[in-house]
C-alpha cells in the first residue's frame, strides 16, 4: 500500500510492507551506518508486524521496522534515512506512518529505544519519555 502524504511530487513515496531486497536494504544501511555489515533481512521482515519504506526516483532512501509482541505492544526498530535525504522530515513521516500502521494492526503501545541525541527527533514523532529498563546481553 502506498501512502500518498507527500506534499510535492519530488518528495519520497512511502509504501507499507513493500518487497525489499537485501541489496537495497544493505545499500541504505551501508550509507547510513558506518559499521554496517551486509546481512539477510528476510528473517527480520518475516517476524515484523509492519515496515514502511521510502523511495525517491526508484531508490530506497528510508526505512523503519515495527516488531510486535503478538498483543498490544509494538517496537520501532531500525529507523534509517539515507544521509542525502536527512533533515527534510522524512524520518518523522516514516515513523508516524509506521505508528498508524501498527495501530491499524492492533497495537496500543509503541515503544522505541534511542540514544539521547535522538530525543528531539522521537518527540517530533509523538513519543514521550518514560522510565524503562535495559539489560545488555
Amino acid at each position: 500500500m502506498t501512502i500518498s502524504d507527500a506534499p510535492q511530487e519530488r518528495d519520497a513515496v512511502l509504501t507499507v510492507r513493500p518487497a525489499l531486497t537485501d541489496e537495497a536494504l544493505n545499500e541504505l544501511f551501508g550509507a547510513s551506518w558506518p559499521d554496517h555489515r551486509p546481512v539477510s533481512f528476510a528473517p527480520v521482515l518475516a517476524r515484523s508486524l509492519v515496515w514502511v519504506a521510502a523511495h525517491r526516483d526508484g531508490r530506497l532512501i528510508g526505512y523503519v521496522n515495527v516488531a510486535g509482541d503478538g498483543g498490544v505492544h509494538a517496537f520501532v526498530l531500525d529507523t534509517t534515512v539515507h544521509p542525502d535525504a536527512r533533515r527534510q522530515g522524512l524520518g518523522v513521516r516514516l515513523v508516524r506512518a509506521a505508528a498508524d500502521e501498527a495501530r491499524a494492526r492492533g497495537a496500543s503501545w509503541l515503544h522505541v529505544d534511542h540514544e539521547a541525541d535522538l530525543e528531539s527527533f522521537y518527540a517530533q514523532c509523538g513519543f514521550r519519555p518514560t522510565t524503562a529498563g535495559l539489560m545488555r546481553l
